[in-house]
């Protein structure tokens, strides 16, 4: 256990949780196996980088973290990851749409009417 990167100065558990159920996001890097996630190889890639998803189940992780399970529809995996592995694409700060200006409206277009075809709730969740 004593290779488990705590974070002691952050508990994210105090506040509440920065995404919500149904949230659609989008995964700030790439995610790998890390061996908790079944059917998998280790260091086998479940998650690319940009990919969408919808949050699905909010756990805590050492009583510390939030873990959100997140469904990537294209890819057919159910994931846990960190916040920090994350961006929300339905709740942008009007300051980051005004930025992206005309790319706003693909941005938001991105992974709707999808929902209904995301996996079924017995997929494995990886757990970081």
């Amino acid at each position: 256990m004593g290779d488990i990167n705590r974070d002691d100065d952050l508990i994210e558990v105090a506040g509440p949780p920065r995404f919500a159920y149904g949230e659609r996001v989008m995964a700030r890097s790439v995610i790998r196996n890390d061996g908790t996630y079944n059917g998998k190889d280790i260091g086998e890639v479940l998650v690319q980088r940009g990919e969408v998803g919808y949050v699905v189940s909010i756990n805590t992780f050492l009583q510390q973290f939030y873990i959100y399970a997140v469904d990537f529809v294209d890819s057919g995996h159910r994931v846990g990851m960190r916040a920090k592995e994350l961006c929300t694409l339905d709740h942008l700060p009007d300051e980051v749409l005004q930025q992206l200006g005309e790319r706003a409206g693909d941005l938001q277009a991105l992974g709707r009417g999808r929902q209904q075809a995301a996996s079924t709730p017995t997929d494995q969740e990886h757990t970081p």
